[in-house]
């Protein structure tokens, strides 16, 4: 890199690698290059591998340091895409953190691609999973809490750092009752625990799923049936955990046994227990906080990976809530419906 200096103008240039690809860095028909440009007020010139940005000195110094990542990640392996592109620009706007060490983390490769994070708060909490006994990931839907939970599991397992996977949820109805559905109590309990069997399909050979499962390898249950077991040499992930009361949370943290590793996600934004009971998630926090080798880690709709829209929905959502508990008058002006 090299640079020059106007009045309140900096000219850098950046030399891209001999026999790494433009379009690789730049997109089709340069639209990773127009999303640079959107982000920064600077103008950006590209000639072969010579890229010539000039702008204020922060803008320039800015655009130098996105396009040196992403030279890095491109180097590592990874595509770049329009989102982590975006990503990118916003961790080196707002944290610390180098997009080429957070989006290039392989987590699992599985099914012909790789699972890493795709935020800093979710490397962190793939970091967390690795150095703590006992990690609790609580953040909204959409943050990848559970999936990349799983995602360690399955290379713990892979790895012979366990014998096990349990994965589990409460059978808690969100706006339906189990006892009017057909079928047999497994069947009834199926739907709830189908998100985790679909994850699994994303990691494993769906025909080894089966056979892990009859051998008790890969345990996918209800929560109450983890009462009264300790369980041993185990990857347990607690999934929708803000559906538990405490008295189940107290249960399901104290199954725990040697060279096991507990994983609890949830969002406690979206409680579905009857009668306003208790949240085990909301109030394990209060009780376990401090406790060395456990570990609490919190993602927000900036770590939202689905659809950008998501995101913003969990904000409307989040600055409603807001209203509501700052002015319990505006309670009335609510849409009413079935609740």
């Amino acid at each position: 890199m090299s640079e020059s200096q106007t009045t309140n103008q900096t000219q850098a240039k950046v030399l891209i690698p001999e026999g790494q690809p433009m379009i690789s860095l730049l997109g089709s028909q340069d639209e990773l290059l127009r999303v640079i440009e959107k982000a920064f007020r600077a103008d950006i010139h590209v000639r072969g591998n010579e890229i010539t940005i000039t702008g204020s000195p922060e803008e320039s110094g800015f655009v130098v340091r996105l396009f040196e990542e992403l030279v890095e990640l491109v180097g590592s392996g990874a595509e770049l895409t329009v989102d982590s592109v975006e990503r990118s620009i916003a961790m080196l706007k707002m944290t610390s953190d180098r997009p080429a060490e957070v989006l290039s983390l392989d987590i699992l490769s599985a099914r012909g691609r790789t699972i890493r994070p795709k935020t800093v708060n979710q490397k962190r909490y793939v970091d967390a999973i690795d150095k703590h006994t006992i990690v609790f990931g609580i953040g909204p839907a959409g943050t990848g809490k559970t999936y990349l939970a799983m995602a360690k599991a399955v290379k713990a397992l892979q790895n012979k750092h366990v014998n096990r996977i349990i994965l589990t949820r409460p059978a808690v109805e969100a706006g339906e009752r189990l006892g009017f559905l057909p079928g047999t109590l497994y069947e009834k309990i199926d739907p709830y625990l189908r998100p985790l069997y679909d994850a699994l399909h994303d990691m494993l050979d769906p025909d080894s799923i089966p056979r892990l499962m009859a051998a008790g390898t890969i345990e996918v249950a209800p929560l109450a049936y983890m009462r009264g077991r300790t369980l041993n040499d185990a990857f347990i992930i607690l999934d929708e955990a803000q559906n538990t009361s405490p008295e189940q949370m107290k249960m399901f943290l104290t199954r725990l046994g040697f060279n096991s590793k507990i994983v609890v996600t949830g969002d406690v934004t979206q409680i579905d227990l009857p009668g306003g009971q208790d949240s085990g998630l909301k109030v394990v926090q209060d009780i376990l906080h401090g406790i060395d080798d456990i570990h609490f880690s919190r993602l927000t709709s900036a770590d939202v990976v689905r659809h950008r829209l998501v995101s913003d929905i969990v904000d409307a959502y989040g600055k409603y809530d807001a209203a509501m508990a700052s002015d319990p008058k505006t309670m009335d002006k609510r849409p009413r419906g079935r609740r």
